[in-house]
This record gives structure tokens, sequence and C-alpha cells, in this order.
């Protein structure tokens, strides 16, 4: 893997999607059906990402070559603050390219799936017989987020979340990688007490102390609490969900964060991190880029570890059960399938996950074949937690409306600084849910 690769900076999409979206327009005039009408493989993605279709181009003039030959990969795009919009007004006019970057948010994905425009994926690669090349962990990651037993779209990209640490801190202070909640809190009171921040956040941005909400939640709740939440079963108000609000709330008030962590931003958390500042670092296995440049990671890679988010004693939840996300996976269009857009299905399972790692770094949802053997340690860890994991859960805000995002991440650093209560949070978060 060359230097310039691993200095490559990843933006967090897992970290941003949650923007509000229109509802589907109607259906209006027949348009392209991409492949199904010209013999070609059509492809929409958004501008700012660049590294599915370079992949995509890769495997057409290698791997996927027969491909290529007998449907030419044909690529288009549009700007992100365009793309549900875009897709919309695609789908009013039966139109979606043959594969395409997903929605933005599950809703809106929900409404295409309902409308029938979307292939359903567990029985396409199911036929195919690849079904194995998309990892467990990706699949009930997607299955969760738009619901139901079938597989929509492709995890083009796999990123995990957990406590990155700083191993000589914790050696140096005789802390091991805590596997409970009440372990990480003893261990923040001895680093605390040893001069060392505990750790650092971007409680500015607002997500990285929402995440540790979400994932109390799942760990005491059980995996389902926060689907029930959107389901009406259940409010963030109720008792037992402001208890994670509140065992975060009591990580700010104790200072375990810092001074003015709502302040923080992410570039500002990561290089605190990477410089020493701080021993725990929640974050997404995004930030490898940044851990894998030498430039920036001042301790080391080899001096990274990770430790998934710990149980809550007498939970629910299992410590296995990672939170994860897909970024911005991709649909094919159920009209646009052909045989030979069946052919593009096949390879790209059988060759997107090693392809993409070897190119751009990036870990996906699919398995390898010939991983890189020079894998960086941060790296390699991801991969191995990534195999092995049985199961994932998601994010906080994955299933809120776009205001109960916006609020939620508003107020993560009023959580983180000890200002708001956990109660206090919950109840703006609840109330803007409620509002739509």
């Amino acid at each position: 893997m060359t230097t310039a690769l691993m200095r490559r900076r990843l933006l967090p999409l897992g970290a941003l999607l949650g923007a509000g979206a229109l509802a589907l327009t109607a259906c209006g005039p027949a348009g392209s059906g991409g492949g199904a009408d010209d013999g070609s493989f059509s492809y929409l993605g958004q501008t700012e990402n660049t590294t599915i279709i370079n992949t995509l181009e890769t495997l057409g003039a290698e791997q996927c070559a027969a491909a290529e030959k007998a449907a030419p990969l044909e690529s288009d795009s549009t700007a992100g603050t365009q793309w549900d919009q875009k897709l919309q007004l695609l789908a009013g006019q039966d139109a979606l390219s043959d594969l395409s970057m997903a929605a933005g948010t599950p809703s809106l994905m929900q409404q295409f799936i309902d409308a029938d425009q979307v292939l359903d994926l567990s029985e396409a690669l199911d036929d195919l017989g690849v079904a194995d090349k998309i990892l467990p962990a990706a699949e009930s990651t997607i299955k969760a987020l738009y619901g139901g037993d079938s597989l929509y779209a492709l995890p083009t990209e796999l990123n995990i979340e957990g406590f990155w640490y700083n191993e000589q801190l914790l050696a140096d202070n005789g802390i091991e990688a805590p596997q409970t909640w009440d372990e990480l809190v003893a261990a923040a009171a001895t680093l605390k007490s040893a001069g060392v921040q505990p750790f650092t956040a971007a409680g500015k941005d607002g997500w990285p102390i929402t995440r540790l909400v979400g994932d109390y939640i799942v760990r005491d709740l059980g995996p389902d609490a926060l689907k029930k939440v959107a389901d009406g079963d259940a409010k963030l108000t109720d008792p037992e969900y402001v208890a994670a609000a509140d065992a975060v709330a009591e990580l700010g008030a104790s200072g375990y964060f810092g001074d003015a962590v709502g302040s923080v931003d992410y570039n500002a958390a990561l290089n605190q991190f990477l410089t020493g500042g701080a021993a725990f670092f929640y974050m997404g296995s995004w930030a490898l880029a940044n851990f894998n440049d030498e430039e920036q990671n001042q301790i080391g890679a080899d001096n990274i570890g990770f430790a998934p988010f710990p149980e809550v004693e007498g939970g629910a939840g299992s410590i296995d059960q990672v939170p994860a996300n897909v970024g911005i996976p991709v649909m094919l269009s159920k009209k646009g399938y052909t045989d030979s857009t069946a052919d593009w299905l096949k390879c790209i399972a059988e060759n997107y996950g090693d392809t993409v790692l070897a190119e751009s770094g990036v870990v996906s949802g699919f398995a390898l074949e010939n991983p890189p053997a020079d894998l960086p340690p941060t790296t390699q860890i991801v991969q191995d937690v990534i195999a092995n994991a049985p199961s994932s859960v998601l994010w906080f805000e994955a299933l809120f409306t776009s205001k109960g995002t916006t609020v939620s991440q508003t107020n993560g650093g009023g959580l983180g600084n000890g200002t708001l209560t956990g109660a206090e949070f919950m109840e703006l978060v609840q109330s803007a849910n409620d509002e739509g």
C-alpha cells in the first residue's frame, strides 16, 4: 500500500447519515432504465465520492472485463447536497440507474423499496451463488437500517465503531482494555487522577457524544431498543433510556472529556488523540487513514489498540454486537436488472472488497479473497473485528427524523460538558422526533 494512499483522508460518511429527504414524487413519464435499455451498465454516484467509481473502473479493466465488454460501464454524478432530490426525480420517472449510491436517509430508501424499484439482493446474490460474499456484520447493518429480512444495498464501505486507545498510556497507569462500563469509568478516574485526559471527543459536532448514548442503550436494553423508539413502542424519555444519557452526562460532569468539550471539533479531537493528549478516542474506522499517516500519528500505529463499546452489567446486549455503519451503500434498480447486470453484480460481489482495500485503503462489507499482506496494524484490527462479528447495531440517530437528528447532535456537546442532564437531553430529542 503506497504512502500516498495511506495519507488519503476519508470523510466520516457514516457519521453524517441522517439528512432529511422529501417525499417520493409521483411517477411521471418513463425514462431510461440504464443497461436494460441501451446495453450499458449505468452508475450514478455523488460527485464528492470518487472511491466507488474508481473501484468499478478498475474492476471493469481487470476482474470484470467480461462484464464490461458485454455491458460497458457508464457513470454520472451529482452533488451530495442534491442527492436525495436527484434520486426522487429519477424514481418518479422510473429511471433509476442500474447501480447507484443509496438514498441518504432510510425513510427515502424505504419508499423506493415499497415502490418495488430496488432489487432484492438477498434473492439475486443467492441465485448467483455469491450470497456468502457479504459479511454478516454488513448484512445485519443494512437490514437494520432499512428494515425487513432482505438485503437491498451493497456495503461498499463498512465502518465499525468503538474506543481506540493509547496502549502506552493505559499500560503506564496499570489499566487493561475495559470490558464493562464500570471498568471504563474506573479507568477514566484513574487516568484523570494521574493527570491524563481520559477521553477526547468532538463535542462541537455532537455526534461523537451521542454515539455513546446509543451504544449504552443497546448494551443495556438490547439491540432492538432504538427500533422500539422508532416504532413508537418506547420513548427516549422512559427512565431506562434516560439512564443511558445520564451515564454519559456523568462522564462530562466528572471532567473526563477535558475542558470545553463543546468547542472541540472533529479534527481537533483526532489530533489530540494522535499526539498523545488523551487516552481514549471513540470513533469509527473511517479514521484509519489518519491513524496510518505517520505525519499525523505521533503516537505510532502500533501503539493504538481497539476496545469494543463495553458491556453494561446485567444488560440485554452483548459486547460482540458491533456498532457499525456502511457509509453510503449502493443499490440496484429492479427495472435495470438484466443478465448483463447480473454478471456485473456477481463480479462486484467477488472482487470489490479486495480491490477497494488495496487501492483506497477502504474496508468494505465484502468478504476478502486475497487481502494485502502489508496491512497496517490498525487496519488489521478492523478487518479481524468485521470478519468475526456475528451482528451489528446502529448508531443513536439512525432511525430518527431529520429534526430529531439535528437536535440530538446540536445538544451532544451540552451532554458532554455536563450542562445538560440526561433527562433534559432526552426530552429535547424525543420532542423533536415527535414533531417529525
